[in-house]
């Protein structure tokens, strides 16, 4: 007669616990090793008992091993965490195509090109986004207009100012011209009265055309000596000498 099932729970009588314990871990242990060997596997086994005692097996070293399941195990991880993100851009980037050929159809058909496969609604709907789109552009034509028209008249009143400024200039200096210009006409009429009142005798201007340097003017005619052959310019000397 076979023995019967054992109730997997805790062992509550701590002789037994221990005893079990005891057991079932070398047979653990024997497996581990077993597995090992029979099929060329790298196997490391970790025990600790309720007292803290450690039980370890490692076909290729425990360090080893564990190592090299925890570069598994991130390796893992960030090949996923890589896949998720390729697969996350691959979705952007699935969309942003589908909404630029949206975008470029429509470009299309705003020109009047591929208008064909469009239903009475959707042109109708483009009819009026045209209608809006030239409202708006007509709205701002407008508005640039009215700035430079404002522009435009700022510009004529400052040179309508600075065209007063200049004129006002320009009367005052012709007002300065003609006061000189008077007091000039004056100072020539003086000036003019008194070469009048002084005129010059006209028995000046009835002179000799010799020049005489000298007093001989004062002589008298009977003074005069006739001059002698060989001897120049003997009233010249005479008037000196006398």
């Amino acid at each position: 007669m076979g023995r019967g099932r054992v109730e997997l729970k805790r062992i509550e009588n701590k002789i037994n616990r221990q005893v079990t314990f005891s057991k079932r871990r070398n047979g653990l242990l024997k497996k581990a090793y077993e597995l090992s060997v029979l099929c060329d596997a790298e196997v490391a086994l970790i025990i600790f008992s309720s007292r803290g005692k450690l039980y370890e097996f490692g076909s290729a070293g425990t360090c080893k091993t564990l190592e090299r399941y925890q570069h598994s195990c991130y390796s893992s991880q960030a090949t996923n965490s890589i896949d998720r993100e390729t697969q996350s851009w691959y979705q952007e980037v699935s969309k942003l195509k589908t909404k630029f050929e949206t975008l470029q159809r429509s470009h299309r058909n705003l020109l009047g090109e591929d208008l064909g496969p469009l239903n009475v609604k959707e042109l109708q709907q483009l009819e009026r986004q045209l209608e809006t789109a030239l409202s708006q552009a007509r709205q701002r034509k407008t508005q640039i207009m009215l700035d430079q028209m404002e522009e435009l008249r700022k510009k004529e009143r400052q040179l309508g100012e600075l065209n007063k400024q200049l004129k006002m200039k320009l009367e005052a200096g012709g007002s300065s011209l003609r006061l000189m210009q008077g007091s000039w006409e004056s100072d020539t009429v003086v000036d003019g009265n008194a070469f009048q009142m002084h005129p010059f005798p006209s028995s000046s201007l009835e002179c000799e055309p010799a020049l005489h340097i000298g007093y001989h003017q004062f002589v008298p005619p009977e003074t005069v000596i006739a001059r002698t052959p060989g001897v120049e310019n003997s009233n010249f000397m005479l008037g000196w000498m006398l």
